[in-house]
């Protein structure tokens, strides 16, 4: 029996990726903007029902050709970032502008692929993301073009977008595309291609079905959409294709408009749980006080007041062991600071971070989605 498909009324963290002939008008490289408004305004409704929600929009380089003299089809990478660099200012622009009318603070990231396999890098940009999100903000994200090259590029929003709901645990993902999901063949050229509700599982069937990208702005494709899956429903993330070309096409999905829904895989989130508590070797050790142990017992995050010593010599996202006084292992985790730093926190409240350090850091030590009780 198929499982039902999820839907965005139960997502509370989403991710929604849009792509370039989506943003931009071909007709003359403006910003579609009445389009703009009806996604910010689905965007504020997510938010109004407790939703936090991230967009990796596409559009920088498409909004900068034409006013650069850059209209043949293919550009050399410098001149692709050459306009990047003046697209992305009227591409944060735009978001800005839409988003503000609904009330919303706009936010932009800049990422590359390195930003997403390096691991510090990786815990700055999920630190910034998840501070962003807690400050009410709406973070718009795009591919840092004007310094990724050729090697070091995710090459399309539809992976990246993926890596972005891996980073910050989205519950959903959603490519908002030209087409309304995904078919057996492509129902452009097949008029018997049918149209898939829900994949349970990504199989080599589902990857053929994968097509060429298709005209115009797009560097995407139904493959690359595909890879996105395996990335997010790996993940533990569920992931859409949704039909974008409509206004409020978020709102059209929570009325029930057609789409194909990815499921997450069932061991998912919690295989990074596993890897975290079995397969790290702890570099070093947090001990803590009753009080601490408690809290970690009811799922809490570990923060500096409660820890009573620390063991061993590790860097910030290293593994550490986390122990009681008595030296009996209460939880593993990756840490956010480095040893020294955490001594000299050890034992105090958070708020006092800043004057110990001379900088602001995490509030945890510790945070429950880096930390697995044993």
């Amino acid at each position: 029996m198929q499982n039902p498909a999820p839907t965005l009324a139960t997502a509370r963290r989403i991710v929604v990726k849009i792509g370039s002939a989506l943003v931009v008008d071909e007709a003359d490289a403006m910003p579609r903007a009445p389009w703009l408004a009806s996604v910010a305004a689905d965007v504020a409704a997510l938010r109004a029902r407790g939703a936090e929600v991230v967009l990796v929009s596409s559009g920088a380089i498409a909004l900068a050709r034409r006013a650069l003299g850059l209209t043949r089809r293919r550009l050399r990478l410098e001149e692709k970032q050459a306009a990047a660099a003046v697209g992305q200012i009227r591409l944060a622009g735009a978001w800005a502008a839409a988003l503000s009318a609904e009330g919303l603070n706009a936010a932009q990231l800049l990422l590359t692929l390195e930003d997403s396999e390096d691991r510090r890098r990786y815990l700055n940009a999920r630190a910034t993301l998840r501070t962003l999100l807690d400050l009410g903000c709406v973070p718009v994200i795009n591919e840092n073009d004007t310094v990724a090259t050729t090697e070091i590029r995710f090459g399309d929003n539809d992976r990246l977008a993926a890596r972005v709901a891996e980073m910050i645990e989205a519950d959903a993902l959603v490519l908002l595309s030209d087409i309304d999901g995904l078919y057996t063949a492509d129902p452009r050229r097949d008029p018997e291609a049918a149209h898939l509700p829900v994949v349970e599982r990504i199989t080599d069937e589902i990857m053929a079905m994968g097509g060429e990208p298709p005209p115009g702005y797009s560097s995407g494709g139904m493959r690359t959409k595909l890879i996105a899956a395996r990335i997010a429903t790996g993940a533990g993330c569920a992931m859409a294709i949704a039909l974008g070309k409509r206004d409020h096409p978020l709102r059209a999905m929570m009325d029930g408009a057609r789409c194909t829904w990815f499921l997450p895989t069932e061991e998912g989130r919690s295989a990074r749980k596993r890897w975290i508590a079995g397969s790290l070797a702890p570099l070093g050790a947090l001990v803590v006080d009753a009080g601490a142990a408690r809290a970690l017992a009811r799922g809490s995050s570990l923060l500096p007041a409660g820890v009573r010593g620390v063991e061993g010599q590790f860097t910030r996202g290293d593994p550490v062991s986390v122990r009681d006084t008595a030296g009996r292992e209460l939880a593993r985790g990756l840490s956010a600071y480095d040893a020294e730093d955490a001594r000299r926190i050890a034992g105090h409240r958070s708020e006092r971070i800043e004057e110990i350090l001379g900088w602001r850091g995490r509030d945890e030590i510790v945070h429950r989605d880096d930390l697995v009780v044993l």
